[in-house]
């Protein structure tokens, strides 16, 4: 981030705009307000579906540079230490908060989930084009709020 001077960057946390949603703006941990949350807390959050069995946990979140608006969430799942883990790919709002279950709830089985799109580690999918959003969401049955690019 410049400071409009073109010398050294702004630290976040002392823009007002972009400052941490909690504690003082020398303090670097992020939180949450009732409506917002930081990407870094959603990461690690566990995703189970209606039945309350654990599928995974969001890996990462995709973010459309365009409208600012999350697109994607990107489930782990699988693997023992961090080997062998798959990656699926989730529309957004396919995931709802459950404050009881302090996870995400969605509304799959395993064997959907198992059978959908799906990338591991060193085979990561080229979202450049668009098509691998489409994918997605054909196959989870949305309309792409992504594409076209």
């Amino acid at each position: 981030m410049s400071t409009g001077t073109g010398d050294l960057p702004i630290h976040p946390s002392a823009h007002p705009l972009i400052a941490p949603l909690s504690g003082n703006a020398g303090d670097s941990s992020l939180s949450e307000t009732p409506s917002l949350i930081a990407a870094s807390k959603v990461n690690g959050t566990h995703v189970y579906n209606r039945q309350g069995n654990a599928l995974g946990s969001i890996y990462d979140v995709m973010i459309n540079k365009r409208n600012g608006r999350v697109d994607y969430a990107i489930l782990a799942f699988g693997g023992f230490l961090g080997m062998g883990k798959d990656y699926h790919p989730l529309p957004w709002h396919v995931l709802k908060y459950d404050e009881r279950m302090g996870g995400y709830i969605v509304d799959l089985d395993l064997d959907r989930l198992q059978g959908g799109p799906a990338y591991t580690t060193g085979d990561v999918p080229d979202w450049s084009t668009g098509d691998y959003g489409r994918q997605i969401d054909d196959y989870y049955g949305v309309s792409s709020p992504a594409f076209p690019l």
